[in-house]
């Protein structure tokens, strides 16, 4: 399946833990570089959500902004099929899966149908799998 990425944010390391919304990032085996949560947790580095997501809240008369459900990389294709183990390559960056996004209690502080609207269709997390690279707006998602 191919797709490309829409959008890109990462989570600034201040206070608030302010998110915002970048043109490219540059990850490695840690994570995203730059990103509050670079090496923290090797299992949740890398937040990929779909368009399906929002579609879904929207269809269920929750409007959010893009980045309210804390992805990394929102892209146009829908992953929530792929396991853990499984890759993907974005622009010149191959990830793999490492699990299913659960669900936290931000979640309800937005609505509190979120989440069991979104039970299996928040997200997946993943790591960078080889060196790294550069992430864009635009790079082709292949899987």
């Amino acid at each position: 399946m191919i797709g490309k990425v829409i959008e890109i944010f990462i989570t600034q390391n201040d206070a608030n833990k302010t998110r915002r919304s970048v043109d490219s990032i540059q990850v490695d085996e840690n994570g995203i570089i730059g990103d509050k949560f670079y090496a923290k947790d090797s299992q949740r580095l890398i937040l990929i959500t779909s368009l399906d997501s929002y579609k879904l809240t929207k269809e269920n008369d929750i409007h959010l902004e893009y980045g309210s459900l804390g992805e990394n990389l929102l892209i146009d294709v829908n992953p929530y099929s792929l396991l853990p183990g499984e890759q993907l390559v974005i622009g010149n960056t191959t990830l793999k899966i490492t699990q299913n996004c659960t669900l936290c209690k931000g979640l309800s502080s937005i609505d509190s149908k979120l989440p069991k609207l979104l039970k299996n269709d928040r997200g997946i997390f993943a790591k960078v799998v080889g060196k790294g690279g550069v992430i864009k707006l635009q790079d082709k998602v292949k899987f």
